[in-house]
């Protein structure tokens, strides 16, 4: 485009697209964290569950002496409210214990759990249908995703839309730059109007995504892959993202998801609505909140790339990540709970995506390693903002659409701008990538 003094300009920063190969990446990380003990993980199961059992027990005791016998309000109407107060910080713990649990669940379908396949399964069958997740269905997207972490058209979850798929206007070379460095006003404007978000429309638009994105990603592919087809979902097993050799996994997973319906029913007739209510399904939405949180953040972000076929390796893949210290902007003492509670899943992210086989209690050490040894070789696109409501906020704002151009391509805000632009190295791609075969 023709620069013009009235165009708005951006200085850009520069991320040079990683060259690494598998070995260089895994080389680095000790051995010994790739030893997997059934015991030790299963010591993390039982913590996860002895927390979040404490924290009913407390609730429970505390809420008989919400009573006018044993306590003196000045209101009536405070009784209520006190007892609603209590059982919502009882889920707000709860649910963030039991994502702790779910990442036990996920580190299963990894076989990070054990040595043995059969008991990493067995448990991760368990776990995950117990917090309503379609096991094997999710294990085997989720492997897709690992496998083309960042790929426009094979990563399974958060592909950005493009330019296109937002029904903005074609792309104008002289009135915009493809990296989003420069854009007209008039450009500008008209992709504020299209794409704009006011303070709340902001705030309500992530709310609506942290609430339900779980399931209707499950359910209707949501931020999935726009190639699939109408109806695409984890519990058909004829679905475009499964093998015939997955169809009896997917009814395995099913049969899990019915028997968890099954007895989500049977204690609501047992105690009643309100007591389920407050004690599972309020925690449960909450851990299908921090799940969309952490993932979301994880792989979206103004700083992050994504690759066409062209330029896509796997070491790029996996590095086109962050690591986020989860509630670390609620302060330290909060960050350090976040990571405690969720086995380090949001702080060692990179990592997990370099050899997803470690299991959490050896990722800290292996994390550190692989960060020492990408920011001696010049990567240094590591850590993003503590992952908080505020910054879902900043990045659900800041991220709007890539181009329907490029091999390399990041995010461009609702006026058109990027944050940041992509520098080749000098050689080819050293890794196609890896295949992943489930049998």
């Amino acid at each position: 485009m023709t620069p013009d003094a009235a165009d708005t300009v951006v200085e850009q920063g520069t991320f040079v697209v990683p060259d690494f190969s598998v070995k260089d990446l895994l080389s680095v990380i000790p051995a010994h964290c790739l030893k997997r003990s059934a015991f030790r993980s299963s010591l993390y199961i039982v913590w996860d569950a002895i927390v979040i059992g404490s924290v009913w027990k407390v609730a429970d005791i505390a809420d008989s002496y919400i009573d006018p016998a044993t306590l003196a309000l000045p209101d009536p109407l405070l009784y209520p409210v006190a007892r609603f107060c209590l059982w919502a910080i009882y889920s707000f713990w709860a649910g963030l214990f039991a994502t702790g649990l779910w990442v036990v669940a996920h580190e299963c379908g990894h076989q990070a759990f054990s040595e043995s396949k059969a008991v990493n399964n067995g448990v991760g069958w368990i776990l995950h249908s117990g917090l309503g997740v379609p096991y094997h269905s999710w294990r085997i997207t989720h492997g897709k995703h690992h496998a083309s972490t960042g790929h426009m058209t094979q990563d399974q979850v958060f592909v950005p839309s493009t330019r296109t798929e937002r029904g903005l206007k074609p792309f104008d070379s002289s009135k915009e730059d493809l990296l989003g460095s420069r854009v007209t006003e008039e450009v500008k404007r008209e992709l504020w109007e299209a794409l704009g978000d006011s303070p709340i429309g902001a705030t309500l638009g992530p709310a609506s995504y942290l609430l339900a994105g779980w399931w209707t990603y499950l359910i209707k592919n949501a931020s999935g892959q726009a190639r699939y087809p109408k109806g695409t979902n984890h519990f058909n097993p004829n679905a475009v993202m499964f093998a015939p050799h997955h169809y009896n996994q997917i009814v395995w997973s099913d049969f899990g998801i019915a028997l968890w319906l099954l007895a989500v029913g049977a204690s609501i007739y047992h105690w009643g609505f309100s007591t389920v209510f407050r004690v599972y399904l309020v925690p449960y939405l909450w851990v299908n909140h921090w799940l969309v949180l952490i993932t979301f953040l994880q792989h979206t972000d103004p700083l992050l790339p994504h690759y066409r076929a062209p330029e896509f390796t796997f070491p790029r893949g996996a590095l086109a990540t962050l690591d986020r210290n989860l509630l670390g902007d609620l302060g330290s003492f909060m960050g350090w709970i976040g990571a405690h509670a969720t086995h380090g899943i949001s702080e060692t992210h990179i990592l997990h995506h370099v050899s997803s086989k470690i299991p959490h209690y050896h990722a800290w050490e292996a994390s550190a390693a692989l960060k020492k040894f990408l920011r001696a070789n010049g990567h240094t696109h590591l850590e993003g903002k503590a992952g908080g409501w505020a910054e879902v906020y900043r990045v659900y704002k800041e991220c709007k659409f890539v181009e329907d151009e490029g091999d390399v391509v990041f995010f461009k805000n609702a006026y058109g701008l990027a944050q940041m632009r992509p520098v080749l190295p000098d050689s080819g791609a050293s890794d196609s990538g890896i295949e992943i075969t489930d049998k």
